[in-house]
């Protein structure tokens, strides 16, 4: 019995003995150093994890200015004016003064054979004078077309050809004032029915429809005769202030 506790006794310390050695195999040392160099992988993957930015922080210096810049909404004013910015409409006054250009409605007109006029026996030229009748300032501008017509109808006229004369002007015309348009024709030669020197015929209208832009037709008549001219043909002057001969 005694010999078998020994025996017992003997087993046990060579198993402690192994077991000694084989911990001791696991102590840092020599062949170890290895693998324990190899675990540090892992480990360096984690450091740089941790020291990369979390996704969705800002990163620092200007990554992070960018990323909010980007993100956030323009800023209206600082691309487009203010509409409150805007000028008002100017309300200076045109070279004529700021009154409107006279309407049909405003204007009365009559005609006159000039006092001077292309030698003949025709009408030669024709003075027509617009007068204000409104009670308020308007504005007259330009030359007028002019065309031949009968009595009472400026419908059925014959348009003639124009030949304008100075610069075509603006005037202001006051309540009762007035304003002039000298017509010269082609003037009838000869006794009798005449002649006209281009070998036409010359023609003969009880009245003229004379327009100044925008400001209607007018009906006018002589108050001694009839237009007597050659060729259709009419040179004007623009509209003036200055009462014409």
């Amino acid at each position: 019995m005694r010999y078998v506790n020994k025996m017992r006794g003997a087993a046990m310390a060579a198993v402690v003995a192994s077991t000694a050695l084989a911990v001791a195999g696991c102590q840092p040392g020599g062949g170890g150093a290895g693998t324990a160099d190899g675990g540090l992988t892992p480990s360096g993957a984690a450091g740089s994890a941790s020291s990369s930015p979390t996704p969705g922080a800002p990163k620092p210096g200007g990554s992070a200015s960018g990323s909010h810049t980007s993100s956030g909404p323009s800023t209206p004013s600082a691309s487009l004016p203010s509409p409150t910015a805007s000028a008002p409409p100017s309300s200076a006054p045109s070279a004529a003064g700021s009154a409107a250009t006279c309407a049909a409605g405003s204007l009365k007109a009559s005609a006159r054979q000039a006092d001077v006029r292309p030698s003949g026996t025709g009408t030669g030229a024709a003075v027509v004078e617009f007068t204000n009748v409104s009670g308020l300032s308007c504005v007259l501008k330009g030359h007028p077309t002019v065309a031949g017509a009968g009595n009472g109808s400026p419908e059925m006229n014959v348009p003639l050809t124009v030949k304008p004369t100075g610069t075509a002007a603006s005037v202001k015309v006051a309540p009762g004032g007035k304003a002039w348009v000298k017509l010269t024709f082609v003037q009838v030669q000869g006794e009798g029915d005449g002649y006209c020197v281009s070998g036409s015929a010359p023609v003969v209208y009880p009245t003229m429809v004379v327009q100044l832009p925008g400001s209607g037709a007018h009906q006018v008549a002589l108050d001694d005769g009839q237009f007597a001219e050659c060729d259709d043909t009419v040179t004007v002057t623009t509209v003036s202030t200055v009462k014409l001969s």
